[in-house]
């Protein structure tokens, strides 16, 4: 049951990080405007069951005014909201406040802060001050911190789990930055996939070119072409040309199905699933976008 819709509200970000899933970076295109978003929130409140509403990015407050008007229209609409954001904004002890209290008054749920090496070196950073100001302001707040991919010592790993840690998934960028050194497990035992649940999916990501992510750049539907509503209550599984192979045997199911040429092993199930699906992007345009969360375009 779908109960919750993520808005990447732009892909556009004021960093450009080695692990990013969707390719942000200054110069990314694809922001919602406030019409998208509006239309995108009625065809929530008719799907019936979504509760929770986030908005994040690439990076959700480059686009301050956007994301203030999103947020009262969610809020409006009786949606619970969250916001996931790397705090760039929070230059100064002083400053922090002055962006999130308006979000405070309008009752966010959540503020998710990205305080890792990938995006600030120093001790006390943005997100740092961030999460102070959003505590005395009231504001639900926590922080998502990813390392840097490294060889890890716990051996007490599932078949077909690489020996790796640091919490990186190797999808987008992260693909064509972060695997070199890193041990790999033989192509054939990635035979599920370990991370979304693709048949009844929780929750779903939508971009401003209308495409709704299962996973970052495998796609359900799209909703400028299809109401949202529709595309939930007619989804299928089953019927899904790529969603179908990856629950029936994972991403090496669709290397086998599509005969996708490929390496001999791979990092982890999402290493594989994205190259298999980088090499499919012509054949399945409607379900594998947009091309630039694979790097191209």
């Amino acid at each position: 049951m779908l109960t919750g819709i993520h808005f990447l509200l732009t892909y556009q970000c004021a960093f450009e990080c080695d692990h990013c899933f969707v390719f942000g970076s200054p110069s990314a295109e694809g922001t919602f405007t406030l019409a998208q978003v509006r239309h995108v929130l009625d065809e929530a409140r008719q799907i019936g069951a979504v509760k929770m509403i986030y908005f994040e990015g690439g990076e959700a407050f480059l686009f301050y005014p956007l994301l203030l008007e999103s947020v009262r229209l969610a809020r409006e609409a009786g949606f619970k909201v969250g916001i996931v954001t790397n705090a760039y904004f929070a230059t100064t002890e002083e400053d922090a406040p002055l962006w999130l209290k308006p979000l405070a008054e309008l009752g966010i749920a959540d503020l998710s802060l990205s305080d890792d090496a990938f995006h600030f070196e120093e001790q006390d950073n943005p997100a740092k001050r961030a999460q102070r100001a959003a505590q005395k302001l009231r504001i639900p707040v926590g922080s998502i911190c990813i390392e840097q991919p490294m060889v890890a010592t716990n051996t007490n790993r599932k078949k077909g789990e690489p020996v790796v840690g640091g919490g990186v998934m190797f999808r987008g960028r992260a693909v064509e930055k972060l695997i070199e050194g890193l041990p790999r497990v033989a192509w054939e035992e990635f035979g599920e996939c370990p991370h979304e649940e693709l048949e009844h999916p929780g929750r779903v990501h939508i971009d401003a070119y209308g495409n709704v992510h299962l996973c970052q750049g495998l796609c359900l539907g799209n909703v400028w072409q299809t109401p949202l509503s529709s595309l939930v209550k007619h989804y299928r599984a089953c019927a899904h040309p790529i969603v179908a192979l990856l629950m029936k045997g994972g991403p090496a199911k669709l290397v086998r199905e599509f005969d996708v040429p490929h390496e001999d092993a791979y990092v982890d199930a999402c290493h594989l699933c994205y190259r298999a699906r980088q090499a499919l992007l012509d054949r399945f345009p409607e379900y594998l976008a947009p091309r630039q969360v694979y790097g191209l375009e």
